[in-house]
């Protein structure tokens, strides 16, 4: 997944932290909801703005930031 085509990065939305494209909702919030074990299905719930492919690029985002 080229996690580019769901994530921009812009200085005049969220402070310039990288967001799903057309929405406020931060790969960090995502990433965070992962992290306390949430499910994909209860992320895409609470933020229905979200799609599957969201998820996938915020967690191929992050890993991109190890390398």
């Amino acid at each position: 997944m080229n996690w580019r085509e769901r994530i921009s990065v812009d200085s005049l939305v969220c402070h310039g932290k990288a967001c799903i494209k057309g929405t406020r909702i931060m790969v960090s919030v995502i990433l965070d909801n992962l992290a306390e074990g949430l499910s994909e299905e209860e992320i895409l719930k609470s933020y229905p703005s979200l799609v599957h492919d969201d998820i996938r690029a915020a967690i191929s985002y992050a890993a991109g930031l190890r390398n």
